[in-house]
């Protein structure tokens, strides 16, 4: 009776711990397949993808047969092309062609002859894809005489060239998603970047000269920075080095308010028609479109050239402010008209542009080994098609960054592979326990029964 109690536990023990591997074989291949992936292998929205699909396309046909690209309501890209030959070519990349009469070489030589005529402050011009036009606006600080002789180069430049009023006024704007104050004003941190000894803020040009010091508070008693690098006007771009030279745990997250983030995982050029976000300390987390890229605003205090227009609504304080989609990093607020409560003209200094003018790269979430990024993420060819109003800034994080936790705590966690490995070596260990305990008693046995033989 005794044996065969001893032989039901072995049995049971050795299926248990059959069991338990392959439970914990299931868990540990749960684990992995949850679990995030590397943030340089990000997929990009099918957005950013048709974005990239577009501009290759154009940048392969060149700029006497296309005029850009843009993303449809559908979430699909369309091209510009100004003959049927470059059609048949883009239809044949399985992109839809837009017949037009003006090419990009059209528009350069439009807006090149704007830029040589006298500069108005209080005007800015685009080129507007979807349209096929170069539109001139101008804000309510432009008077008529000024007007009417930008009005009369746009007439000499040809019928392409639309021009338009605008209500409000082309300024620069101050503060953003977390606040730089200084005596030059107050700014926004926009992105952390890294020339991969020292870190950065990635700001506004405008927000303040060479030297300037940065505070995270009115009384001047906690240093952040200091100005290094500025471009503006031209360009509208700084960086804002870390008095203590590193930028910290959550140096990938920004803030959109009410302590939430939204983690960066990489750069990249958005595309007319694509979805976009932008976080500011005065208005909060704000979403548009993109509607021209290439413009060029005419500030008060100088020209600025190659900007992203979007519809995004900004206020004073919201400059530097960071703009991303699904993730992913596009620029920093530079300025433009109205206001977020009857809408306006945002634009965006291109943070591809300024990373490379700088020679910098984009700190992103560290599971790529080294925590850098300066391109845009890889997009995937079997993602769904994602149309530009469904995309979302990106998913979200604490803007303290990821607080760190016990080893326990992560054993613990079903999401990760820990405890599935716990379980597994459990039920090795239970394997070969039962073997030995069986082996032992076999080994006894024999033993008796020898000695009990032979005397």
């Amino acid at each position: 009776m005794r044996h065969a109690r001893r032989r039901l536990v072995r049995r049971v023990t050795r299926l248990a711990a059959v069991g338990g591997l392959l439970l914990g074989g299931t868990m540990v291949t749960r684990a992995v397949a949850s679990e995030p992936p590397d943030p340089s292998a990000v997929p990009g929205t099918y957005a950013a993808s048709a974005a990239g699909t577009g501009s290759d396309l154009v940048a392969r046909l060149g700029t006497s047969r296309t005029a850009g690209s843009w993303i449809g309501a559908d979430g699909k890209p369309v091209v510009a092309v100004t003959d049927e030959q470059a059609a048949a070519e883009v239809r044949k990349a399985g992109v839809k062609a837009k017949m037009v009469d003006h090419s990009m070489d059209d528009f350069k030589s439009a807006t090149s002859t704007l830029r040589s005529a006298p500069r108005v402050p209080g005007t800015a011009w685009v080129m507007d894809y979807r349209s096929n036009q170069v539109v001139v606006q101008g804000d309510s600080t432009v008077s008529s005489a000024d007007w009417s002789r930008m009005t009369d180069v746009a007439g000499d430049i040809g019928g392409f060239v639309r021009m338009e009023r605008t209500e409000g006024t082309f300024t620069t704007r101050l503060n953003g998603a977390l606040p730089l104050l200084s005596t030059a004003g107050r700014c926004s941190a926009g992105f952390n970047v890294t020339d991969g000894q020292r870190d950065f803020i990635l700001t506004a040009g405008h927000c303040g000269p060479n030297g300037s010091i940065w505070f995270a508070d009115n009384q001047g008693s906690r240093q952040i920075g200091q100005t290094v690098q500025q471009s503006f006007p031209g360009g509208d771009f700084s960086l804002v080095q870390y008095a203590s030279g590193d930028a910290g745990a959550g140096a990938d997250v920004v803030s959109i308010g009410d302590g939430k983030g939204v983690r960066i995982t990489g750069a990249a050029d958005p595309a007319v028609g694509q979805r976009v976000f932008r976080s500011g300390s005065t208005s909060g987390l704000r979403n548009g479109e993109v509607t021209a890229l290439n413009a060029t605003v005419n500030y008060p205090e100088g020209t600025v050239t190659g900007l992203i227009e979007t519809n995004v609504c900004a206020e004073p304080g919201d400059s530097g402010g960071p703009m991303f989609s699904e993730g992913v990093a596009l620029g920093v607020t530079s300025g433009g008209s109205g206001d977020c409560k009857a809408g306006g003209t945002t634009f965006f200094q291109p943070v591809t542009k300024a990373l490379t003018a700088l020679n910098v790269k984009l700190l992103v979430a560290a599971g790529n080994g080294s925590g850098q990024q300066g391109g845009a993420p890889s997009t995937s060819p079997t993602q769904s098609e994602v149309a530009p109003g469904d995309a979302s800034p990106g998913s979200s994080a604490p803007i303290t960054g990821v607080t760190a936790t016990t080893l326990l705590s992560r054993l613990a966690d079903p999401k990760n592979v820990g405890p599935g490995l716990l379980v597994v070596a459990g039920s090795l260990v239970a394997l070969v326990a039962t073997r030995f305990i069986r082996a032992e008693q076999d080994r006894k046995a024999y033993r008796r029964y020898y000695s009990a033989t032979w005397g």
